[in-house]
């Protein structure tokens, strides 16, 4: 089994590249907003409740993907890693940690673009067809660049040390050439 796990800033091309991956491997893409999206069409985003929800869904979501019985091939998960954050850092290696416990290999796989084309990627059919919550274009495109602003949300070099990592620019790749590298450099097959 194997989980990789997708990170980087909003609209860098987590869940389009996730989806083209898991269409070439058979993994399963478990998408940050599958978790977000259920829980605020009921609580706030920001509620006490809302973070406790996410945070549930997903750690019951792991914890049964991780598990040899489930028949999975792997888990695909994306995720925004604020690096200034060392709680992020902590979360990443802790979902990393219970999966490698029980077998799985991990794969790390940094994603980075430039700020213009990631806003002009944060209006794209297939992100609003998945992420109803951004689709106040307004509200996300001030949040991608506040958020820009306030964190760091790509690694410094040499600060990850994963033995299977990966970092690739996407800002002038299509999402099943990003594909196509991850699967090259990590050796996947379906």
């Amino acid at each position: 089994m194997r989980f990789v796990i997708l990170f980087g800033p909003q609209a860098v091309g987590k869940m389009t590249i996730g989806q083209q991956l898991a269409a070439r491997t058979g993994m399963k893409l478990f998408h940050n907003h599958m978790s977000i999206e259920l829980v605020t069409a009921l609580f706030e985003y920001a509620s006490p409740s809302g973070q406790r929800l996410i945070e549930l869904i997903r750690r019951e979501v792991f914890e049964e993907a991780s598990r040899s019985e489930n028949g999975l091939s792997g888990l695909i998960f994306t995720y925004v890693w604020a690096f200034d954050l060392p709680s992020e850092r902590e979360y990443i290696e802790g979902i990393s940690c219970l999966f490698r416990e029980r077998g799985a290999e991990i794969c790390w796989v940094e994603l980075e673009a430039d700020v213009e084309e990631r806003r002009r990627r944060n209006t794209t059919e297939n992100r609003l067809l998945h992420k109803p919550s951004k689709r106040n274009i307004e509200w996300s495109d001030n949040e991608l660049v506040e958020s820009h602003q306030k964190y760091r949300l790509n690694s410094l070099p040499g600060e990850i040390t994963e033995p299977y990592y990966m970092r690739l620019n996407t800002t002038q790749i299509e999402p099943d050439e990003a594909a196509a590298q991850i699967i090259a450099h990590f050796k996947m097959d379906k």
